[in-house]
């Protein structure tokens, strides 16, 4: 069953918070993910939101999980502690 990764994001320094994404981006690959969103426009309906919203579909959640504890994950989330506030969820689908 798939799983997902559901980030807000609010970018507070983007030269910093691009290393992340690199990398971020290669974990994401190895592990099997894709990203269904990234950024892009969009619309708050009810409650709040940050304004970067990301949307990544891994094959299963135990696949979601490897990737957030992966060696490489662990070294992009220290490009992103000091250049963004995140919240980061992950959700089994249905």
């Amino acid at each position: 069953m798939s799983a997902y990764w559901i980030a807000h994001v609010n970018v507070t320094d983007a030269e910093t918070y691009g290393k992340y994404a690199e990398l971020a981006g290669k974990a994401i690959a190895e592990h099997g993910g894709k990203f269904l969103v990234r950024g892009g426009d969009y619309e708050v309906m009810e409650g709040s939101c940050r304004p970067r919203n990301v949307i990544v579909e891994f094959p299963d959640m135990a696949a979601a999980r490897r990737c957030y504890r992966s060696e490489t994950y662990s070294e992009a989330l220290t490009y992103a502690s000091r250049a963004s506030e995140r919240d980061l969820v992950l959700l089994e689908g249905v």
